[in-house]
C-alpha cells in the first residue's frame, strides 16, 4: 500500500531507496502555452546564457515501503518552468541532485551562484537539474548518483567516485521542487579550496564564466546569516541536519 506525502513545505525525507515511474507532461491550454513562451523569450533576452535544454520534472512522490520513495518523473525542458510566472498556470516541480560535501572537521560546503546563472548570488549546495535518459530508456537511481558526481567535478573540481556518494536525504522545497541529496566523503579544507580555484580557472581559460563564484564552509545553520545574498530554501535544514550528526 502506498502512502501519499503531506502538502509541500520545506521537508526532508529520510530515504534509503528511490523508485521511478515515468509520466506524461500535462497538456497546456493555448493561452498558457503562449504566455509561457512569452515569459521564456523575455527571460532569455535578459539572460542570453539560458538555454531550453531537456530536464526532468517531478510529477509526484509517494512512499511504497519503509524509507522507499517512488518518484513520478516527466520529461520537460527549461521553458516549462516559465509557467511559474504565468498567472493561473501550474508548473511541475523541478527535480535536481545536490551534494553535501563536508570538510574533515565537520563543516558543510555551500557555494554561491555566479551572475550568469538563473539565480545569481544564491547560496546552495553544488548540484544541478536532473537530465532525462535517452528516449526509450528509463530513469534509474544510479543515473542520479552519476549526475551528482559529475556536478561535483564540474562545479568544485572534486573527483568523487559514484559509489562513494550515499543517498542521504530527499528534500522538497517551498515551491515543491524535489532534490536528491547525496553525502560525499569528507575532505580537507585546503583540498576543497584548491580544487574550486582550479575548476574556476579552467572555465575562465575556456572563455566561460564559472557557474559558482565563491564557496563558504558552514559549521552551523546560524552561520548562514553571515553570507551576503539569498540561499536555497533547503540549505538551512540540510546544514542543521548535518550539524546534528556530530
Amino acid at each position: 500500500m502506498t502512502e501519499t506525502l503531506p502538502p509541500a513545505g520545506i521537508d526532508l525525507f529520510d530515504v534509503a531507496r528511490l523508485q521511478f515511474t515515468e509520466a506524461e507532461e500535462p497538456p497546456l491550454s493555448p493561452s498558457d502555452e503562449l504566455a509561457r513562451d512569452r515569459v521564456w523569450t523575455e527571460a532569455t533576452q535578459a539572460n542570453p546564457t539560458l538555454f531550453d535544454g531537456p530536464v526532468v520534472a517531478c510529477g509526484g512522490l509517494e512512499w511504497t515501503g519503509p524509507r522507499v520513495l517512488r518518484l513520478s518523473w516527466v520529461r520537460v525542458t527549461y521553458r516549462h518552468y516559465a509557467l511559474r510566472r504565468v498567472p493561473g498556470a501550474t508548473a511541475l516541480p523541478s527535480l535536481f541532485v545536490n551534494v553535501v560535501q563536508p570538510t574533515d572537521d565537520g563543516r558543510v560546503l555551500a557555494a554561491r551562484m555566479s551572475s550568469s546563472t538563473a539565480a545569481p548570488g544564491r547560496w546552495q549546495l553544488p548540484g544541478g537539474s536532473v537530465e532525462p535518459p535517452q528516449d526509450g530508456q528509463v530513469l534509474e537511481a544510479s543515473a542520479l548518483a552519476e549526475q551528482a558526481a559529475r556536478e561535483l567535478a564540474e562545479e568544485l573540481g572534486v573527483g568523487t567516485a559514484t559509489e562513494d556518494l550515499t543517498l542521504w536525504v530527499v528534500t522538497r522545497g517551498e515551491n515543491g521542487s524535489v532534490g536528491a541529496t547525496y553525502l560525499a566523503p569528507p575532505l580537507p579544507e585546503a583540498t576543497l579550496r584548491a580544487a574550486f580555484c582550479a575548476a574556476a580557472a579552467a572555465e575562465r581559460a575556456k572563455g566561460r564564466m564559472p557557474e559558482l563564484d565563491d564557496i563558504a564552509l558552514l559549521r552551523s545553520p546560524e552561520e548562514l546569516a553571515g553570507l551576503t545574498g539569498t540561499h536555497a530554501d533547503y540549505l538551512e535544514p540540510i546544514v542543521r541536519r548535518y550539524a546534528g550528526r556530530r
